[in-house]
């Protein structure tokens, strides 16, 4: 549905900021094993999907939302890292949220259509991100994080890619979400070694 009214809007700024202060204090407390959730880009964008999709909103909200859930997690975890007495610079996640927060945003509005087309590209997408990133802990970081939480994310990517099919029910969006995921996968492990690079 078509976001009428300011009270959807509201609602993802405030969760999301409530969130990303969360991830800043979770942190502190969450075992090596599942540390990684609190500060990845799996687990950040697993929150704004949770978050865009309890709205429903049509595809181009979707993006507006994601862009503004991403940012508002960014802006949150800053605010928790202050009050914690920590110093962190929001600027490149920020603008990382603005020019990926909108593709999450209408992927997940993607996933939660009842359309064939919009359910294969956000699918793909959404599973790509989850694969990138366990591949980028699996290898990038693996001998500083514990593998449990990158494997976890791994998985739980590639049996939403063998899942969707079964949503799907014919071949051609099928052959969308497979492309949209081998893409999603290929760019984002790209993008992971080039901000690796840049240290």
């Amino acid at each position: 549905m078509a976001v009428t009214s300011l009270g959807p809007v509201l609602r993802v700024v405030a969760v999301s900021v409530v969130l990303g202060a969360v991830t800043s204090w979770a942190q502190g407390f969450l075992p090596d094993a599942w540390a990684p959730l609190a500060n990845s880009p799996s687990g950040w964008a697993a929150m704004t999907t949770l978050v865009v999709m309890s709205s429903r909103p049509t595809l181009p909200w979707g993006a507006v939302l994601g862009a503004g859930g991403f940012v508002c997690l960014v802006l949150g975890y800053t605010l928790g890292s202050e009050l914690r007495g920590l110093a962190y610079d929001p600027t490149l996640w920020c603008v990382i949220g603005l020019v990926t927060g909108p593709v999450i945003g209408a992927a997940a509005a993607g996933t939660a259509s009842t359309r064939s087309v919009p359910v294969a590209l956000g699918s793909g997408v959404l599973a790509g991100v989850l694969v990138a990133d366990g591949i980028y802990g699996l290898t990038v970081v693996a001998d500083t994080t514990s593998p449990v939480y990158w494997t976890t994310v791994l998985v739980v990517g590639i049996l939403a890619v063998l899942a969707t099919p079964l949503r799907l029910r014919s071949l051609p969006p099928t052959a969308i979400m497979a492309a949209t995921f081998l893409a999603t996968t290929a760019a984002l492990t790209a993008g992971s070694a080039w901000l690796n690079d840049r240290g």
